[in-house]
């Protein structure tokens, strides 16, 4: 072989290498399409073909198995009736039912209690006339059911149902979706047509007297022993040195000594209000007395958010620890948002108790730990471990911080007693906690 000769043979052999290769690479994606074509397809008989579908289908296989092995013509008829059947109930799967249909929530958030709606449309933009499609929009734990009439082109259906909100919590309502299903139950077809909406049932709230006046006495802010140059609170004067701001200089003081003396002031802060809610089961005889507590908590919150003050709603954490030092403070508790009352609410939805929560002590220590500035603070629990849980909490807060103590009992009677300086509120209904904190407001 020349060395033309071997120039010229083995750009062939590439040429057929490479030939080769794209042959392979073209039958390799053929397979993966067509191995995702036949999952898919396997995927949507999946979905539509019922439990009594695969055992008719089944038995159909079987039947015609066994009757074409051993020559049984009854066994051929049943086997060929059964797939004839499977055939018949495919047909009922043909169609949409409708081009649009709508699911909203006219109010998505509502008070428990109240009545509370949501909306279903759906419309047919096209030529054809679509009807008898049964539809079904999921609500929390149950399903509501609806026969679709028959629309004609640009036709509408528009009704409204009820949504029940006797209980606080979250309800997911919908997908919406259209069903079509043959009478023997062998095929059902699901067609989704909109997205899950959420509808928050907050806890009842009541109006309170403002906060500010009786139990909180610092509108502007609370003075503390922070020294500065310009503030409200006056401290002491003292010798002028360069750089003060000549606008405090004390003349009359100044004219005495001889030096120029300029004021001094205590530096003050916004105060900030506390509420805490116990998850502790063990602290609440029943329900009544928790949702009893949430909203006790849910309406001093809200007040507090509405007169713009600086407000930590804390919830108990998980897991039980005889410490909240050496970083197991962030368990002990939980911050809820409080940018505003609905964010709040929101939030109150889900809380429920725990048999895991942090006791009441161990929060009331993490929360003054991580929420410097307080200076009120509203403890809300039930009844069923007394008075002892809510003056070991108290305890724990920082001194100067006031500490009310509100005990839930429905049906219980309104009380406020003072134990070894603690102000404990006891409360039967709701209405108790407005007419006790106007009252005890007053006397402060």
């Amino acid at each position: 072989m020349t060395f033309a000769q071997t120039r010229t043979s083995i750009p062939e052999e590439a040429k057929k290498e490479g030939l080769l290769a794209v042959v392979i690479g073209r039958a390799v994606r053929g397979v993966l399409a067509a191995t995702s074509v036949v999952a898919d397809w396997a995927r949507a008989v999946q979905g539509v073909v019922t439990p009594v579908g695969w055992a008719v289908v089944a038995g159909s296989v079987v039947a015609l198995a066994v009757g074409y092995a051993w020559g049984w013509m009854e066994f051929i008829a049943i086997g060929w009736g059964l797939a004839l059947l499977v055939a018949a109930a495919s047909v009922w799967l043909i169609g949409r039912g409708a081009s649009t249909i709508e699911l909203s929530l006219p109010t998505p958030r509502v008070v428990v209690g109240e009545q509370a709606e949501a909306r279903l449309v759906a419309a047919n933009p096209g030529r054809r006339r679509f009807g008898g499609v049964q539809l079904e929009v999921p609500v929390g734990g149950r399903v509501i059911e609806r026969v679709l009439p028959g629309l004609p082109r640009g036709g509408a259906f528009d009704e409204q149902f009820r949504i029940p909100t006797d209980r606080r919590g979250i309800i997911p309502v919908g997908p919406a979706r259209t069903v079509r299903a043959d009478p023997v139950g062998l095929m059902r077809r699901e067609i989704v047509w909109s997205q899950t909406v959420e509808l928050h049932v907050h806890p009842r709230t009541i109006a309170i007297a403002a906060l500010s006046t009786g139990f909180i006495r610092d509108l502007e802010g609370s003075p503390t022993r922070d020294l500065t140059a310009s503030d409200i609170a006056f401290h002491a004067l003292r010798e002028y040195v360069p750089g003060d701001d000549r606008r405090f200089i004390h003349w009359k003081s100044s004219a005495k000594t001889g030096t120029f003396m300029v004021r001094q002031f205590e530096e003050t802060r916004r105060s900030r209000l506390m509420v805490l809610l116990d998850l502790d089961v063990g602290a609440y005889a029943d329900d009544a007395e928790f949702e009893l507590a949430v909203s006790a908590a849910a309406s001093v919150g809200a007040r507090a958010i509405r007169d713009a003050r600086t407000v930590s709603f804390v919830v108990s954490g998980r897991g039980r620890t005889g410490s909240v030092r050496g970083g197991i403070r962030g368990s002990a508790m939980r911050e809820l948002p409080t940018v505003s009352r609905d964010r709040l609410l929101d939030a109150l939805c889900v809380v429920e108790r725990d048999d895991q929560a942090v006791m009441l002590p161990d929060v009331a220590r993490a929360a003054a730990e991580g929420l410097p500035g307080v200076s009120l603070a509203f403890l809300v629990t039930g009844t069923a471990r007394g008075v002892g849980p809510l003056r070991a909490a108290a305890s724990r807060l920082p001194a100067g911080v006031d500490a009310v103590a509100v005990q839930c009992a429905p049906e219980g009677a309104a009380a406020a007693r003072t134990v070894a300086g603690l102000t404990v509120l006891g409360i039967g209904y709701l209405e108790d906690l407005r007419a006790i904190l106007a009252r005890s407001a007053s006397i402060a």
